[in-house]
């Protein structure tokens, strides 16, 4: 697959935007569907062609999907004016979106039998990491279908691991979102901390640097929390449905999770709250609740 091959996008949320923009940064041609015309537009004045519909993305051969749930991945992609209903043989499906491995393995299985490929391909690195091609990525599928994916996903990334057969992916990326979000409850704590000390929190990021303390998750988002910064980087909801997605398969394994469990319930408090959409740093609300409603 040459670099100017047409790749469809279908969803242009935070994440969907910034790797449809990095492929046009990178020389691929892009057409790009959304149910939200603006987002669209936005994407058509960088240079992408349009999609009236998730079917006419077919004309593209490869499309990565950015979706917040199964369901919508079901909708879009199998539904009567779905990405696989018409002409699907020999299309390949990248499913850039975090659901469930259960799930993901159904949807490969149901492409195949249309004669279209599924790699699972979830991401960490966040819309920043999209744009400057830095993602890391955990992917599932046959090896053939993964290797027709490489050339479009290595303009995303920097990082790409075949884990095994469709799902792998998916596994992987719950196991990435449990030290994620068990990571910003920590963090979330420790800035409410520095918060009630009246400490700088750049000066406490200088001072934890090279310590045990210190991870990319610290350098990132320790200020960002500290600052009750809701600037969008990831959405609470989204994190209560990663989390929920590993207590099932830990479930059905037999695998307790109690600190996932806790920080899941944390996060379902908030979208209660009305906080859902906000962004991760939203978790200070729980320490501070006037200092950080959007």
């Amino acid at each position: 697959m040459s670099v100017d091959t047409e790749v469809g996008v279908a969803g242009l949320g935070v994440m969907g935007s910034a790797i449809a923009r990095r492929l046009l940064g990178c020389a691929h041609a892009v057409r790009v569907y959304d149910i939200r015309p603006e987002a669209v537009v936005e994407l058509a004045g960088h240079g992408a062609a349009t999609a009236p519909s998730p079917a006419l993305l077919s004309t593209s051969g490869v499309v990565i999907l950015s979706l917040n749930t199964a369901e919508i991945v079901e909708q879009v992609v199998f539904g009567p004016d779905g990405v696989l209903s018409a002409a699907p043989d020999g299309m390949l499906v990248i499913d850039m979106s975090s659901i469930a491995p259960g799930r993901t393995r159904a949807f490969a299985e149901r492409a195949a039998k249309l004669g279209a490929g599924w790699v699972d391909a979830p991401l960490s690195g966040g819309a920043p990491g999209a744009e400057r091609g830095e993602l890391t990525l955990m992917l599932g599928g046959e090896e053939e279908h993964v290797e027709r994916a490489l050339p479009v996903l290595g303009s995303l990334a920097a990082r790409l691991t075949h884990l095994g057969p469709a799902g792998s992916g998916q596994l992987v990326k719950s196991v990435n979102q449990v030290l994620v979000g068990c990571g910003f409850a920590a963090l979330a704590e420790a800035a409410a901390l520095v918060r009630s000390a009246g400490l700088p929190p750049r000066r406490v990021l200088t001072a934890l640097t090279g310590g045990r303390a210190d991870s990319a998750l610290l350098q990132e988002f320790f200020v960002k929390f500290a600052e009750a910064d809701l600037s969008p980087t990831g959405r609470i909801s989204n994190m209560v449905k990663d989390l929920d997605a590993a207590r099932d398969h830990a479930r059905s394994a037999g695998t307790p999770m109690p600190i996932t469990t806790a920080v899941a319930e944390l996060h379902r408090w908030l979208t209660a709250t009305g906080l859902g959409d906000a962004d991760n740093a939203a978790l200070m609300h729980y320490y501070a609740p006037l200092e950080v409603r959007p």
